[in-house]
């Protein structure tokens, strides 16, 4: 274990989360760190179970003179965003995450993190170790793929927990409550297209999009940040006029990240050469002052290589830029009912072009059911009139805000008495999985909240030591305070 990670404070949820990160743990691939939890459950003497679909539940009886309070489910997911610099060699499913310390910021080495949700995590680890700490019953659920599906949720039957209050762990601003979250539903649009011989006397060039700090594509679609495909496509778009040919395209990796990077095999013919480089250039310029303030490692880089043996048909082509130049990316509407909330929004997550197929991931997220599914319809409507075809897939339901709560109102009166402050009661335009688990469990009371992480989602993503030491105290406040059965 790294020895700056070791002597942090809380020192058992550091451990904790160091042991946790020691485990490759992708979404889809938790087979590892489903043993390692069970394990660890066994470990301790206490009862421990997995679900059909590998769901991990352990459960610790209350410490002495709290065993007339409300049981409590603590719940945080095992999985993690896998995302690395392109030019960090990495490869998650055998490798351990490495972290370092930076002044107050707990950092990876080109990769994520695993903060989200590994804090959470690691925090309910140490609790249920503990053996000093005054709690109620405590019930752990760690969920399995929440990052790409939520199916851990989703295949939780009915029945299985028996808390009455839920401390979901999973929010990454110290200072709020969380009592709602959008929804959102996969929008995947795919084409195939005619494969055509180049032409004689073509050159080759390839395009990166590269730099843009990329992040949570609901927590910070708000922020203006760099969308390579969308860049990538601007770029496309300008060399059109050039009778400029796509060979290849692959840009972005996950529907939940706002796609960081792009590269892209053209082919253009020699006598185009120059008027092309101008028109790149020239594009490549404005992109970048446009986005300065806020990308300012943004690069738009091309290199002359091979000409590629096989292009894009025109018409194919030109259906696709225009489509993708169409489909909307980012913030599409403000809540009415929240100020300041983000309400329904698009990431333009993926975008592949190879050996005849085209291939669109977008995630689509809303507060309000009827307005997600109306953006999708545009988005599908769009894709349509360029010949794909369109699918939704992997819906789930956003989480409603219960401001009558009365786990909320304890939780208010804990941090306010602790922090000298109010919190801020909020929803989040992430999807938390309050709401699907409140579709079998609708009488359990719930609330989220966690310690402040940046960057989620993206290889910048870090954690506050000092938000740690507050998430945690925050945290054993609220379980004295649990009230009684």
């Amino acid at each position: 274990m790294n020895k700056e990670i070791a002597q942090l404070q809380p020192s058992l949820v550091w451990t904790n989360f160091a042991r946790l990160n020691a485990v490759p743990r992708p979404s889809k691939k938790e087979e590892r760190v489903i043993a390692f939890m069970m394990d660890f459950g066994s470990g301790l003497g206490l009862e421990t179970l997995k679900d059909e679909v590998g769901n991990v539940v352990i459960r610790k009886p209350a410490s002495p003179g709290f065993e007339n309070k409300k049981m409590v489910t603590l719940q945080s997911h095992l999985d993690m965003v896998h995302q690395k610099n392109s030019e960090t060699e990495f490869d998650f499913d055998v490798q351990g995450i490495q972290m370092h310390l930076e002044g107050d910021w707990v950092k990876a080495a080109g990769t994520t993190l695993g903060a989200d949700n590994g804090m959470g995590v690691a925090a309910i680890m140490a609790l249920l170790q503990s053996t000093d700490i005054a709690h109620p019953p405590l019930e752990a659920l760690f969920t399995i793929d929440e990052e790409t599906g939520m199916t851990g949720a989703f295949g939780l039957k009915g029945g299985v927990l028996k808390g009455d209050i839920l401390l979901n762990l999973d929010t990454e601003e110290d200072d709020e409550i969380d009592i709602g979250c959008a929804g959102g539903v996969d929008v995947t649009a795919k084409r195939s297209y005619n494969q055509k011989s180049s032409a004689h006397g073509d050159i080759g060039f390839e395009i990166k999009v590269s730099g843009l700090k990329g992040g949570h594509s609901g927590m910070d679609i708000h922020k203006g940040l760099g969308n390579a495909n969308k860049i990538m496509n601007r770029l496309m778009f300008a060399g059109l006029s050039y009778n400029m040919r796509i060979a290849a395209l692959n840009g972005g990796s996950l529907r939940n990240a706002i796609p960081r990077e792009s590269q892209a095999l053209i082919n253009i013919n020699k006598s185009q050469e120059k008027s092309f480089l101008a028109a790149f250039e020239e594009a490549a310029s404005y992109i970048k002052a446009e986005l300065h303030d806020i990308e300012p490692e943004l690069r738009l880089d091309i290199t002359a290589v091979k000409p590629s043996k096989k292009v894009m048909g025109l018409g194919a082509q030109g259906k696709f830029i225009k489509g993708i130049y169409a489909a909307h990316n980012g913030v599409y509407a403000m809540s009415t009912a929240i100020s300041g909330l983000v309400e329904t929004s698009n990431n333009l997550a993926k975008v592949k072009v190879a050996n005849g197929e085209i291939h669109i991931g977008c995630l689509t997220r809303s507060s309000v059911e009827t307005a997600k599914m109306d953006l999708a319809q545009a988005l599908k409507a769009t894709f349509e009139l360029a010949g794909f075809e369109v699918e939704f897939s992997g819906a789930y339901p956003g989480w409603n805000p219960n401001p009558n709560s009365e786990i909320l109102k304890i939780t208010e009166k804990v941090y306010t008495r602790l922090f000298s402050e109010e919190p801020r009661v909020v929803a989040c335009h992430a999807g938390l999985e309050c709401g699907i688990l409140g579709q079998n469990y609708p009488e359990m009371d719930m609330v989220s909240f966690g310690p402040t992480i940046q960057g989620a989602h993206s290889p910048d993503e870090r954690v506050s030591v000092l938000s740690v030491q507050k998430f945690w105290k925050f945290l054993l406040e609220i379980l004295k305070e649990i009230p009684s059965k």
